[in-house]
């Protein structure tokens, strides 16, 4: 089956999970503000996203069972929950406003903070604040994904196992991506080893925890996890060119976004190594001066993005 029938299957099956899940909770808050607050973070959910991480779960349980069951939905769901919270707090890090052309989490605070005049606080402290705690929200929510549905307990457990070890990985990959943008050499190799944790871990224990709950024999989860983490690092190059020469309309990002944060993403590295000496020191020179907004603006933007295209 195509991704795009799967897609059209599947999905709204995944978005009732989340729903269901969401409304529990938000039921279950007497408090105003709780209530106003978990509302917020199901809305962020529902602005956008293809949902191909619990895609890929269900696909793969379905691949190693002889029977495609429904019981699989409620389980696939984890690692969108996983999904979200790792960018609620990448836009706190990266100082982005805005995802999927919608309102980031803690901008929606930051808003929050403004519409109630609220005087304690900073707007953008506050925003962050709460933002810190949304993402830790949405973390534990996912877990609930494992604890409440049809399978066993001893698959459950390992699928909780999986989704601590792809939480760990993908902190451990932002960890070094933030260190890198302070690093100056910086090889392509590095790079793939930053994105295949930042990005190539949730894919594979994604098709991990849906191997599990099929049964899949230990033997052959090798191949999948090198299958799964060649497909995040794919994910992540391309995301990386969408990033800086993207349609914003379309992707729901600035495109300046990664240049602004002085992030190593492979465009910029393959730059750095192959631009000749002058090209090499304007490039540098325009970054440290972008990144430390001394020379702000578009036109600056845009020559850096020449640059990276060498």
């Amino acid at each position: 089956m195509k991704f795009v029938e799967y897609l059209k299957i599947y999905k709204p099956k995944i978005e009732e999970a989340i729903e269901k899940l969401y409304l529990k909770k938000i039921n279950s808050s007497k408090n105003k503000f709780l209530n106003h607050y978990y509302t917020e973070l199901y809305n962020y959910f529902l602005s956008g996203g293809k949902r191909i991480r619990p895609l890929l779960t269900i696909a793969t349980f379905n691949a190693f069972c002889d029977e495609q069951e429904e019981k699989i939905i409620s389980p696939s769901i984890g690692v969108e929950f996983l999904h979200n919270a790792s960018l609620v707090h990448d836009d706190i890090i990266d100082k982005d406003d805005f995802r999927r052309g919608s309102p980031a989490f803690h901008y929606r605070f930051q808003n929050y903070h403004e519409k109630y005049k609220l005087k304690k606080m900073e707007k953008s402290d506050f925003g962050n604040s709460i933002g810190i705690i949304g993402g830790d929200s949405a973390f534990f929510l996912g877990l609930e994904a494992y604890l409440y549905n049809d399978f066993q307990e001893d698959l459950n457990l390992k699928a909780i196992e999986y989704y601590e070890n792809a939480f760990i990985e993908i902190a451990n990959g932002v960890l070094i991506e933030i260190d890198m943008v302070n690093q100056k050499n910086i090889s392509i190799s590095d790079y793939i080893d930053m994105i295949a944790l930042k990005t190539g871990a949730l894919i594979e224990k994604s098709m991990l925890i849906g191997a599990n709950y099929a049964r899949l024999d230990e033997k052959y989860k090798n191949f999948l996890s090198i299958y799964a983490i060649n497909l995040g690092i794919i994910f992540q190059i391309i995301d990386d060119i969408l990033g800086t020469f993207g349609d914003e309309k379309v992707t729901g990002k600035p495109t300046d976004g990664d240049i602004r944060e002085g992030k190593k993403t492979c465009l910029l590295i393959h730059a750095l190594a192959s631009l000749n000496q002058q090209d090499f020191k304007q490039l540098f020179f325009l970054l440290s001066r972008f990144i430390n907004r001394i020379l702000p603006g578009s036109e600056h933007c845009q020559n850096i993005k020449n640059l990276s295209c060498y």
